[in-house]
């Protein structure tokens, strides 16, 4: 029976998106392994654990597919719950890597929960806009919304994550707009959100923080430093040329110039490697997953898909946006990976089973069979 549904549903699959997802991650892995190459890493750990990340992540694809997408309005709040006590457990007992203590390790696997957290937070603020959204003029559908981010936007940057802590107040606030608040309300978040942001600066910004932001403002403070990596990312951007120097002689990224090469600075590897041509088609590819999105989330048969579809596309393209600016040097670097592309079994995973919460969606849309 189980197998009978799974190749009934197949057939209503949004099968560009799924293709697509897989390519942007083929371009990752191609990465990977030649940054490995040039690094003499003969066993290519990294390159083998994402790709073991990515079956891993594919069999959750399916999984969610299959399942009715409906559930997670039912358990939104559970969901939610239980990521406020993964994110409150972690500041505890978690561990410390690169100055954030964000991670879980079990059997020497690194679970960052912030990453559940992102999907959590799309979930029940799906769930809380359609059931009030016709209250989106009123404070306290303003007010309700904000302590359900603000929660866990806390929580994350108590860590210190900074980068993700943004990624959380985005989602809510470009939500928000998504839903039509009034302009007051925004306005006023905006000033709310630059009175927060400047008592933090003196309160909770670490000095590491600090630093990113003052040599995103003016990069020649630190050029050896902070500067030196938007400084190398920006050459290697700029080096590839047209058809790039080919997939293991990008000399940047080959001679360790490039820092954080298969995280933060996989898209300035790809840059040099592949070449103009290259980020060409990166960014196609990209350019279709999110119109395959935006078409999930307009022919979304209940208003509870349309945001959870429009929830996820705003992760994706604010995570993209921001990490596509760190490599160019116009966004501060705050550690935001590159959607399907950067190393990271979290990361990677729970792309992939947001991908699949938009096929259920898909799948289960009466009108969309484009």
């Amino acid at each position: 029976m189980l197998f009978k549904k799974f190749f009934f549903n197949l057939k209503y699959f949004d099968w560009q998106l799924l293709i697509v997802s897989i390519i942007l991650i083929s371009f990752g892995l191609a990465a990977l392994y030649s940054v490995a190459l040039g690094r003499a890493e003969q066993n290519l750990l990294n390159f083998k654990k994402q790709l073991v990340f990515f079956a891993a992540g594919f069999v959750l694809l399916l999984f969610f597919s299959l399942f009715d997408y409906r559930f997670f309005k039912v358990y939104s709040l559970h969901f939610y719950i239980v990521s406020v006590l993964s994110l409150l457990f972690v500041l505890f007992f978690g561990k410390t890597l690169r100055g954030t203590r964000g991670w879980f390790s079990f059997f020497g696997l690194n679970i960052q929960p912030v990453e559940i957290a992102k999907i959590a937070l799309i979930v029940i603020l799906s769930n809380f806009l359609s059931h009030y959204a016709p209250k989106k003029e009123t404070f306290g559908f303003v007010f309700l919304s904000g302590l359900i981010a603000g929660i866990l936007f806390l929580l994350v940057i108590l860590q210190p994550d900074l980068g993700s802590a943004v990624i959380i107040f985005l989602i809510w606030f470009l939500m928000m707009l998504a839903c039509g608040i009034k302009k007051k309300y925004v306005l006023a978040i905006l000033i709310l959100i630059s009175l927060i942001s400047a008592g933090s600066w003196f309160l909770l910004f670490k000095d590491y923080q600090k630093e990113r932001i003052m040599t995103f403002l003016d990069p020649s403070r630190d050029p050896y430093g902070r500067g030196y990596q938007v400084k190398q990312a920006v050459t290697a951007v700029g080096a590839g040329g047209f058809l790039g120097r080919g997939l293991g002689f990008g000399s940047q990224s080959q001679l360790k110039f490039l820092p954080a090469a298969q995280t933060d600075f996989i898209f300035a590897v790809i840059a040099e490697e592949l070449g103009l041509f290259g980020i060409f088609l990166l960014l196609l590819f990209f350019g279709i997953f999110f119109y395959r999105i935006s078409k999930i989330s307009k022919n979304a048969s209940s208003d509870f898909g349309i945001f959870l579809a429009l929830g996820a596309g705003i992760l994706f393209f604010v995570q993209f946006f921001i990490n596509i600016g760190m490599n160019l040097g116009i966004m501060p670097v705050t550690g935001i990976s590159l959607p399907f592309l950067s190393y990271g079994g979290s990361f990677l995973i729970s792309s992939l089973v947001l991908v699949g919460i938009l096929e259920s969606i898909a799948v289960r849309n009466i009108k969309y069979r484009a």
